[in-house]
Parts: C-alpha cells; structure tokens; sequence
C-alpha cells in the first residue's frame, strides 16, 4: 500500500511543468505527524510542573491556593501551544511538498515551541516567590525563548516564499510574504517586553506575553484570513 502511495507520488511530481525545480520533494505526512507527537508531548508534560504540595493537616487548601501561579502557568503554555499547533496546521494546510530546508526550519520551531513551558514556569516561580531580581531574570528568559521561536515562525514563513513550488496550487504566492509580518511583530514585542521588565516592570511585561498568544490565535489562518479582514473582502 505504502508503495503505491508512494510511486503515485513520483508520478505526480514528474508530471508538474518544467518549472518545477529537480530537488528531492516529500509529502507532508511524516513531518505533520512527527510534529503533532511533539506538540502533544510538550502538552501532556505541563502538568509535572504542578506538584502535589507538602502540608500539615488541615492547611491542604491553603497550600492549594499559594500554588496559584503554578496554575497559571500551566494553563498559559497550554494555551500558548495550543496556539502553535493550530497555527502549524493552517501552514501546513497550504504546503504540497517539503525540502530539505523546510524541513531544517520546522525542527528549529519545533526545538523553540517544546522549550516555552520552560520559561513559563520560571516566571511563574519567581512571581510566586516575590524576589524582584529573579522575577527580571525569569521574563528576560521568556523573552529570549519567545523571540526565538518567532525567529522560527519568520524562518519558516521565508522558506516558503523563496519555494511557491512546495505550495499547493491554489494558493497566492504572496500569502506567505505577508505572514513575515506577524513573525516581525512578535519579535519586536518580545523584545520591547524583555527590556521593559528587566528595566521597568516585570507584570508590564507579563501582559504583553500573554497578549501575544491571543493575537497569534485570533490570526492563526494569516493576516489576510482572519474573521474581520474576511468581512471586509465580502463587502
């Protein structure tokens, strides 16, 4: 079965036009699966991060109640990559085939979106233990983590639009030009969050990170597919 898949797909790939270049192509498969594992797996390990607290009887639910950043916590990475997937699958929605060089940058944003529970949690215990130089430390590590994986999102984005060959027919070349924005608009934030907290105020900087996974949720099928802008085209 598996060959047949496979030699229908040379066939295919033989009969695009000559301006189809000669590199080696692959069918999306395995990297979106080997993908969604990864998302999955960095999903069901945010809840090690919350610990059955130590307390005296009778003192449960208040031990429960400090862990409150813990929780937090949790439900931001959770969300946060929630995000990420749903953002990967409309990518992935509009590719046909992969390279070598796709496939090198979805391993760097595969290597970035696993590590954010890392410096959500660290965020979280500083904010939770109330000390002031490492609450600085903790969202200048969120950010540095933050920033990259949207350095990987913009890495991506510019494979694609240096190979419309990978993309399926129906879609405008210039979708994803457009979608470099939104990677740029995440890296100067995460920026801007870093040197505000570390100079200014580290809760500041908290509402821009958890602004940012709303504003890639809401615009998780590109700029030019959300809701409103749709709208707008209808009218």
């Amino acid at each position: 079965m598996r060959q047949r898949k496979e030699q229908a797909f040379q066939r295919e790939v033989e009969s695009e036009p000559p301006s189809l270049p000669r590199v080696r192509l692959a069918e999306t498969d395995r990297l979106e699966a080997f993908s969604d594992g990864v998302f999955s797996i960095t999903i069901t390990l945010l809840v090690v991060e919350i610990v059955r607290p130590e307390h005296e009887a009778g003192h449960l639910l208040n031990k429960l109640l400090d862990q409150w950043p813990n929780y937090v916590a949790f439900l931001a990475s959770f969300c946060y990559v929630g995000v990420i997937w749903l953002n990967h699958h409309a990518v992935f929605s509009r590719v046909r085939y992969c390279d070598r060089m796709l496939h090198l940058a979805n391993l760097f944003l595969l290597l970035t979106s696993a590590l954010i529970p890392f410096p959500t949690a660290l965020l979280s215990f500083a904010l939770q233990h109330g000390n002031l130089f490492d609450a600085q430390v903790a969202e200048a590590v969120y950010a540095l983590i933050g920033g990259l994986m949207c350095l990987a999102w913009l890495l991506l984005f510019h494979v694609l639009t240096i190979h419309p060959y990978l993309l399926q027919k129906d879609i405008n070349p210039g979708f994803f030009p457009k979608e470099r924005v939104r990677a740029w608009i995440g890296i100067a934030l995460y920026v801007i969050a870093g040197l505000m907290g570390w100079f200014w105020s580290p809760l500041l900087a908290l509402a821009i990170y958890l602004s940012l996974p709303i504003f890639y949720g809401i615009t998780y099928e590109g700029l030019s597919e959300t809701r409103l802008s749709l709208i707008k085209r209808g009218r």
